[in-house]
C-alpha cells in the first residue's frame, strides 16, 4: 500500500468528489451532537469549508475558525456564503494557533487519518477546548469497506498494483478512536456509525468524479493504459446501474464525541 503525500490543492474538484459526502455524514453528525446555539467552533482541517458551511448554516455559532495546511482549498472556503461568519486561516492541526480554553467545540471532520500523529491532534483538539466543552469527530471507516471511492480502489488492490493511501487509516477504526478520546482524558465518550447513501447519473459520472480525488487520480494516470481499461471494467461489473443507468454507492463513517473535564 503505498503512503504518499496527498496534496489537496483543487477546492471545486473536492467539493465535487468528497464535499457533497461529507455534507450527507456531516448532517447525521450534527444531529447526532446536537449543539445548542452560540457556541465558539473550531473546525479543524476544514478543507474547502464543506463542514464548516454546515455548521454556519445549523448551528448559530457565535465563532467559527476553520484551520487548513491548503491555501488553495481555503481559498475556496472563502467563497462559501459561510464565509460571513467563519474565519479561515492557514495551521497545522497538530500546532493550533490558538490560546488554551479558545473555543466551545473542536472538530475534525474526514481528517484524522492525514494527521501524522493523531494522538497529538487530539490533544491539540482538547488543549483548545474549554472545561465542560466537546470533542467530535467523524472519519470514514477506510479499512472496513467504508470509503466512498473503495470500488474504485478495491478493484486497484485485486489487480495487484498499488495506491496511494492516507498514512494513519488505522485512525479510523472505532476502537482507535475510542482509544484516542480516553487516552485524551476526555468524558462521557459516546460512538456511533454513519451510513449515507449518493446517486449517480451513470457510470460515467462516478467514474469522472471520482478521478477528481487527489490520491485516486495521480494513481490512475501512472497506469499503462491497458491497466485503466480493465481498471474500468472491473469497477463497472461491481456496480450495477438501475433501470435508468443510475448508480447508488453507499459509505461509513465512524463518529465519536468527547467531553473534557470541567
Amino acid at each position: 500500500m503505498a503512503e504518499q503525500t496527498i496534496r489537496f490543492d483543487d477546492g471545486a474538484a473536492y467539493e465535487q468528489m468528497m464535499g457533497i459526502w461529507s455534507r450527507f455524514a456531516g448532517n447525521i453528525f450534527l444531529d447526532w451532537l446536537a449543539p445548542p446555539a452560540g457556541l465558539r467552533w473550531i473546525d479543524i482541517g476544514c478543507g474547502n469549508g464543506a463542514f464548516t458551511e454546515l455548521l454556519v448554516e445549523r448551528c448559530s455559532p457565535a465563532e467559527v475558525q476553520g484551520i487548513d495546511p491548503s491555501a488553495e482549498q481555503l481559498a475556496f472556503a472563502r467563497t462559501r456564503p459561510g464565509a460571513r461568519v467563519a474565519n479561515f486561516s492557514q495551521g497545522d492541526a497538530m500546532a493550533l494557533p490558538f490560546a488554551d480554553g479558545s473555543f466551545d467545540a473542536a472538530v475534525m471532520a474526514l481528517v484524522l487519518v492525514f494527521v501524522p500523529d493523531p494522538a497529538k491532534g487530539i490533544s491539540e483538539m482538547v488543549r483548545v477546548v474549554a472545561p465542560g466543552g466537546v470533542v467530535a469527530t467523524y472519519m470514514w471507516d477506510m479499512l472496513g469497506g467504508g470509503f466512498p471511492l473503495d470500488p474504485i480502489y478495491e478493484q486497484i488492490k485485486a489487480m495487484g498494483l498499488e495506491a496511494t493511501r492516507p498514512p494513519r487509516m488505522d485512525a479510523s477504526r472505532m476502537q482507535a478512536l475510542q482509544d484516542l478520546w480516553i487516552g485524551a482524558g476526555l468524558e462521557e465518550v459516546q460512538t456511533r456509525e454513519i451510513t449515507v447513501h449518493r446517486t449517480f447519473a451513470d457510470f460515467d459520472d462516478f467514474w469522472i468524479t471520482g478521478l477528481k480525488s487527489p490520491a485516486l487520480r495521480p494513481t490512475v494516470a501512472a497506469m499503462k493504459p491497458g491497466e485503466v481499461e480493465m481498471l474500468i471494467s472491473r469497477v463497472r461489473a461491481n456496480l450495477p446501474a438501475g433501470a435508468d443507468g443510475r448508480i447508488t454507492c453507499s459509505a461509513r463513517a465512524h463518529a465519536i464525541k468527547g467531553r473534557k473535564p470541567g
